[in-house]
């Protein structure tokens, strides 16, 4: 029979004393016995030889603590491509070919929701987070046109646009 455990990822910090691991310190993770699962433990040096040696583990090991990689940046930050699809609008939908694009990429961001139209030609979107109604033109654009279409939308967003 098998069953499923769940163990807490890695801590940042000693679980006993509480002090913060420094980036390349020795560490030691604990899992012990608790009831139908398991207690993870991450101790530092001083607390695993201060330890209660009648507490068997179940394992151990000692690691060498890491810090957690910064998250990656974001390729698109949301306010730029929404902040710009906003101008685009207002200044009339010349750029319908990049209103659409960007619109597009807040569907997909989870920013804007499509929502039903009787017009194939006309995209209606919920912006989710103000609950305004955004109305796009679908320019039908091929695919040998996108390619140049985001190139636009790319200088646009780096502000060579």
């Amino acid at each position: 029979m098998q069953a499923d455990w769940e163990i807490k990822s890695r801590a940042h910090q000693c679980t006993r004393t509480g002090r913060a691991f420094a980036e390349g310190e020795l560490f030691y993770t604990m899992l012990v016995r608790e009831g139908e699962g398991f207690r993870r433990e991450d101790l530092c040096e001083e607390a695993w030889t201060g330890r209660n040696e009648n507490i068997e583990p179940f394992s151990f090991w000692r690691s060498r603590y890491e810090p957690p990689a910064p998250p990656p940046p974001e390729p698109l930050a949301k306010d730029d491509a929404e902040g710009l699809l906003r101008r685009l609008i207002a200044e009339g939908g010349e750029r319908r070919h990049a209103i659409y694009i960007l619109a597009l990429m807040l569907e997909r961001k989870k920013v804007l929701r499509p929502m039903d139209s009787s017009d194939p030609d006309m995209l209606v979107y919920e912006h989710l987070p103000s609950g305004d109604t955004l109305v796009v033109a679908n320019p039908r654009l091929s695919l040998d046109q996108i390619p140049a279409v985001q190139a636009e939308v790319g200088a646009l967003l780096s502000g060579g646009g």
